[in-house]
Order: C-alpha cells, then structure tokens, then sequence
C-alpha cells in the first residue's frame, strides 16, 4: 500500500503564491520514488471529476494543463520521496481542492495524466486551495 500526504494548502488573494507538496511513504520494505513512477497533482469539487493540473514522469519531464501553464511548476525529489507544486499568480478560478497522485510501474508520458487523471491509482487526501478576489 501507498499512502500521500498533502500540505501547503491555505487561502491567499489573486496574485499571491502557494507551494503544496506530498509525501510519499509505502508499507513495503524498500519503497521509493522511482524513474517508473509518475507523479502528478488534479483537482476536484464534490460531486464533479478529477482535472488534471500538472504531471511529471521520472525523467523529469513535465506537462500542464492550459489553464496553468506558465503560473505553476511541479518538480519531484525522489530522494525524499515528495513532490511538489509552486502556484503562482493564483486567480479566483484556481480554487478547489487539490490532491496529488501516483502512478507506479508505468512509463506514460506526463500528458496523457493531465488528460487523463483517474489514471493515477493513488492519491492523497486533499488540501484545499482558495483564492480570493
């Protein structure tokens, strides 16, 4: 099993910034991040389906949806076994709660999770992001 934890969530005014990261622990002996694990965070309103909002493979390579691109950044530290994503100029429209997700085992490009995020098998427990006007 895999277990992520969220933080950095909170309240901020248009314009402001946010750094939310995860960690990412499993019961196994010997877990970690891996080249073969991919990473990424999606956002979600009750009752309505997981956006994708940025992703990165174990390359490092990443990709965002457009309504982030340029404003925020997802990096990986697989040494600690986190992630994380700098949220720049926020806008009102950016709140929601935000999870983060992996995928293990599997080499897809970090695109097709952005499109797609019920790919990802695991996730945390959200941390919610608002912003104000």
């Amino acid at each position: 099993q895999v277990q992520l934890v969220e933080s950095g969530g909170g309240s901020v005014q248009a314009g402001g910034s946010l750094r939310l990261s995860c960690a990412a622990s499993g019961f196994a002996s010997g877990f970690a991040l891996r080249s073969t694990t991919s990473l990424g965070w999606f956002r979600q309103a009750p009752g309505k389906e997981r956006v994708g909002v940025a992703a990165i493979d174990g390359d490092g390579r990443t990709s965002y949806s457009d309504a982030v691109k340029g404003r925020f950044t997802i990096s990986r530290d697989d040494a600690k076994n986190t992630f994380n994503l700098e949220m720049s100029n926020l806008k009102p429209e950016d709140t929601d709660m935000y999870y983060c997700a992996a995928e293990f085992d599997i080499r897809l490009r970090p695109a097709y999770f952005v499109v797609n995020p019920s790919a990802f098998s695991y996730r945390g427990q959200g941390t919610q992001v608002t912003v104000a006007s």
